[in-house]
């Protein structure tokens, strides 16, 4: 099954209004606004954000990204756990991955101590939690598909005869 292409087109940019969907996709702007009262109301859609460069604005938050290793529950599996971790407000993001870890989860502080804390006071301490890897974000070079890099220039030599 293919995704909608009015969903597609907003995963990509959400700031559209309903008439610039409405032209874009060749439909009528009613359509359009019934399809997005649908999706919201039913969580198909479950909101829109604008991507912010942290530097542009000087936030100095720091965003981990946490490899959890946890123990399966019988006739849960991951789902029970992976919520609760989901429900702190730490916690941005929390994928099911494959490979070598069983939660991806996100986490954004006010500074390294905050994560530090969130990790070993109320992640590692949950049961079903076995270990865990935290990565710092150092810099974004593309975010939500937005490339943040402001320079553009080739970083080819020109070309002598």
């Amino acid at each position: 099954m293919s995704i909608d292409p009015l969903l597609e087109v907003l995963r990509r940019k959400a700031r559209f209004t309903h008439q610039e969907l409405a032209d874009l996709l060749s439909m009528d702007i009613r359509s359009v606004a019934e399809h997005l009262d649908i999706w919201e109301k039913n969580g198909t859609i479950r909101g829109y954000h604008a991507v912010i460069d942290a530097d542009a604005v000087g936030d100095n938050s720091v965003s981990a990204f946490i490899e959890v290793k946890v123990t399966p529950e019988r006739g849960g599996g991951f789902d029970r756990l992976a919520m609760r971790i989901a429900r702190f407000d730490q916690v941005v993001s929390c994928y099911l991955a494959s490979g070598g870890y069983d939660l991806m989860v996100v986490v954004e502080g006010r500074d390294l101590r905050e994560v530090a804390r969130f990790v070993s006071e109320k992640l590692s301490s949950l049961e079903g939690v076995l270990s865990t890897a935290t990565h710092f974000r150092l810099k974004t070079y593309k975010e939500s598909g937005f490339i943040f890099e402001r320079d553009l220039t080739p970083d080819r030599l020109a070309v002598a005869p």
